[in-house]
């Protein structure tokens, strides 16, 4: 490909991005000076490419509104940032297409990678791993996740099918702020408005949806990923527990994010930095792994519930003097 067809084409991409490009501004970016760019302009217009010339003070070239461009076209780091995406979707869970289509998409993308490229990402593929190994997880249907994010920016309440987690099928209302990504696995939060309480659900566990009349205020207070975080932090589980620990706000959430636990407020600006007592709150399901987060915390702390908890940190801590005593 020579140069100035290499430009043509860079020009497309710009303009493909959207909005009204000056001719400075195009010059700049492609190299070349305002003829030049008014000579590439007139050889998309000869391969009928409607580019438009906007007249003003903030005049330039962009693309008719509604023009569909021809089949994409992905430079080297495009592609391979689509592909990272594919592989990452699929590994970690979060991707919203089946199985087939992911994999089918990553096919299409790599038959046009240059040799080179596509050594070099296999290459990448074989060094790369992740943490999260979420297993073959079930991915929420596509049609389900936007009639849900539809429901979300207009406001509409939405009528779900939902399965618990103890098998029970039923139809509920759901006025949804926001679909969260979190730990491989979809959610949507939102307020049940019969009984007016917030509500987390895993998105693959709901089988239909559907926009009903009307509409709801938008919600206040924290965003959707803080209102799922909250929900699994104040979740019901087998034992509550209330401690005090004397620390910043920076190294509590170090050793106990707000997926697990309730911190108190800030009282101030400029609080989260301040070293004082503070009161966290969980609810866990077993408490022999608290002791070991605690002792890592390396602050003062007092438990107030439960007083099985207070056993299990002083037999942790008989058995630390008896490993130093070598006994």
């Amino acid at each position: 490909m020579s140069r100035p067809t290499g430009r043509v084409l860079t020009l497309l991409e710009l303009l493909q991005s959207g909005g009204t490009r000056t001719v400075a501004e195009l010059a700049d970016r492609l190299g070349v000076d305002g003829r030049t760019v008014r000579r590439y302009v007139s050889q998309l217009t000869d391969l009928d490419v409607p580019v438009e010339s906007v007249r003003g003070r903030h005049g330039g070239y962009r693309l008719a509104p509604g023009y569909r461009l021809p089949p994409l076209m992905l430079g080297d780091d495009e592609a391979l940032a689509v592909l990272l995406g594919l592989v990452a979707g699929r590994r970690t869970g979060l991707t919203t297409a089946q199985r087939t289509a992911n994999e089918t998409a990553s096919a299409k993308i790599r038959r046009v990678l240059p040799r080179h490229l596509a050594h070099r990402l296999d290459t990448l593929l074989e060094a790369l791993d992740f943490t999260d190994r979420p297993g073959e997880f079930d991915t929420p249907d596509a049609g389900i996740l936007l009639t849900l994010a539809d429901a979300v920016h207009h406001r509409r309440p939405v009528s779900i099918r939902y399965t618990d987690r103890d098998g029970r099928r039923g139809e509920r209302t759901l006025h949804a702020y926001g679909i969260v990504a979190h730990a491989g696995r979809w959610y949507v939060t939102g307020e049940d408005p019969g009984v007016g309480e917030d509500r987390t659900l895993r998105l693959d566990r709901v089988t239909d949806a559907r926009a009903l009349p009307g509409s709801f205020p938008a919600p206040a207070g924290p965003g959707p990923a803080q209102r799922v975080l909250s929900g699994f932090a104040t979740a019901a589980y087998r034992h509550e527990v209330t401690v005090r620990i004397h620390g910043t706000v920076e190294r509590i959430r170090a050793r106990l994010p707000a997926s697990v636990a309730v911190l108190d407020e800030p009282e101030a600006e400029g609080d989260h930095e301040a070293e004082r007592w503070r009161r966290v709150e969980l609810r866990v399901e077993r408490l022999d792994w608290l002791p070991p987060v605690l002792a890592s915390l390396d602050r003062p702390f007092v438990i107030e519930r439960p007083d099985a908890l207070r056993d299990l940190v002083a037999a942790l801590a008989d058995r630390l003097a008896s490993y130093a005593r070598g006994s």
